[in-house]
């Protein structure tokens, strides 16, 4: 027992830790550089690092619970490429160049039950069959990267789709004229709440829930759930398809948001999913934290804009270099995290 609290501070002391490390940088470049930290934060600037903090907060859900079941799914930057253009394909075979919300719905939902069809045949492959899930995961993304431009080209006879149609916002009466959290949370994306919902119900279903202990068991200790009668090989089979259903999702919300599918150099996707297998990571496996960690991302991939708009002159090069600099820089801080002790392991069962 005291072990275990042992280890919950030393984990605590580090996040507050990190936390602190950070605000002191922030200060400290804010004072340096005379950064005009009031036309930086705004409310506009709060809204856009939500908003492009969900397709890598949902990814990055799915990602974790196939981790903890023991299967590293590496591929959540295809799967995301797979959600992006089937959603945009959807969405304009439905509705032309002029679809309307329902049809932006519809090619949301039909890039997810894709996603699930992928799934199931991933998950078969790692699980059944054994497959190297470094190599098979690194497939995923590479027929994403060709798949994503071709039916671009199919559709639209060029790698980028035309202008179709971004979600619009869900404003409630009332909530939405209070001062700073009223457009913030009370006159956004309805995607947004749905990523947060998202989290809540993933963070209860992995540590309130019969089937959340067996995800965690099998990822843990496979030989126990086996012998309690469980089927290590059905939790992963629904842990995988979850991940890559997620991963669709998220890359779909990608591209609601923004209304168009881009399929030149790396897609839009532009590495959200290697950043989601950051993200919980960061997040130490909690859908939760995973989610927190994805607004970090969110933010630093927003900072562009931001700095136009407030008129602080930088590289966009450099600028865009943010997110990845930060990845470096949490994997490097937060190497405590313990991964599931029987992850990348096939399971075959005594029976």
């Amino acid at each position: 027992m005291s072990g275990a609290l042992v280890r919950y501070s030393d984990r605590y002391r580090l996040l507050l830790g990190s936390a602190l490390a950070v605000l002191a940088l922030g200060i400290l470049s804010t004072t340096v550089f005379d950064l005009p930290v009031a036309d930086i934060l705004t409310v506009g600037f709060v809204e856009r690092a939500i908003q492009a903090s969900c397709p890598i907060a949902l990814a990055a859900i799915g990602g974790l619970y196939a981790e903890k079941s023991g299967v590293f799914n590496i591929g959540l930057e295809g799967f995301m490429i797979f959600g992006a253009v089937n959603a945009a394909a959807v969405t304009f075979l439905l509705g032309g160049e002029s679809p309307s919300q329902g049809d932006l719905w519809l090619g949301i939902a039909a890039a997810t039950l894709v996603s699930v069809v992928l799934g199931v045949a991933f998950s078969v492959l790692l699980v059944r069959y054994e497959a190297n899930q470094i190599v098979a995961g690194l497939a995923v993304w590479f027929v994403g990267l060709g798949f994503g431009p071709f039916v671009a080209v199919l559709l639209w006879g060029n790698r980028n789709s035309p202008g179709l149609a971004s979600m619009a916002d869900l404003t409630i009466p009332v909530l939405a004229d209070l001062p700073v959290v009223g457009p913030i949370l009370f006159d956004t994306s309805p995607l947004v709440w749905l990523t947060v919902l998202a989290a809540v119900a993933a963070w209860v279903l992995l540590y309130r829930t019969k089937y959340g202990y067996w995800v965690q068991a099998a990822g843990e200790n496979p030989e126990a759930l086996d012998t309690a009668g469980i089927d290590v090989a059905r939790v992963r089979y629904v842990a995988v398809v979850f991940s890559a259903a997620m991963a669709g999702l998220g890359g779909a919300v990608l591209m609601a948001h923004a209304g168009s599918f881009t399929g030149t150099g790396d897609t839009m996707v532009n590495g959200r999913g290697w950043i989601a297998i950051v993200a919980y990571l960061f997040g130490n496996y909690n859908p939760l934290g995973a989610a927190a960690a994805a607004l970090l991302f969110g933010g630093l991939d927003m900072l562009q804009i931001q700095f136009q708009t407030a008129g602080i002159e930088l590289p966009n090069r450099l600028v865009n270099l943010f997110p990845y600099v930060a990845v470096i820089v949490v994997l490097t801080v937060w190497g405590s995290t313990r991964m599931p002790s029987a992850v990348g392991e096939h399971y075959e069962s005594e029976e």
